[in-house]
């Protein structure tokens, strides 16, 4: 059985390659904190919906890391428009209630990881 944590993240993926804004946006909170190769920032779930239409991207879940009760490392494949081949990425998901509310992706398994586990350890001191 699939858990709540899981579900979320999976219709996050949905969502974003499906290339469908109103299905992305429903996915994540309001605001939503992302992280990628153009940054890092709080947005609306507008905005999300904005770039999912703009980029084109596709996340193909490979590998899936529990870090905690809300968060999750997913280990994807990427492509973009254009891609000759896909790029090999992770993704630091946290999860409140049936959304996203927040989506780090870095460059590979192992700093996502360690980026989840300081996040973990800071929530758990907060």
């Amino acid at each position: 059985m699939e858990s709540a944590l899981e579900a979320a993240i999976s219709e996050w993926h949905a969502g974003v390659n499906d290339g469908d804004p109103e299905r992305a946006a429903s996915t994540v909170g309001d605001p939503v904190v992302v992280l990628g190769p153009k940054g890092a920032g709080s947005i609306t779930s507008s905005q999300f919906a904005e770039w999912v239409e703009r980029s084109g991207i596709t996340l193909v879940p490979r590998s899936w890391h529990p870090v905690g009760e809300r968060l999750m490392v997913v280990e994807e494949d990427a492509t973009w428009p254009g891609s000759s081949a896909p790029t090999r990425v992770a993704t630091v998901f946290r999860v409140s209630g049936a959304k996203v509310t927040a989506s780090l992706r870095l460059p590979d398994l192992r700093s996502a990881l360690e980026l989840a586990y300081i996040c973990r350890e800071m929530a758990a001191t907060e």
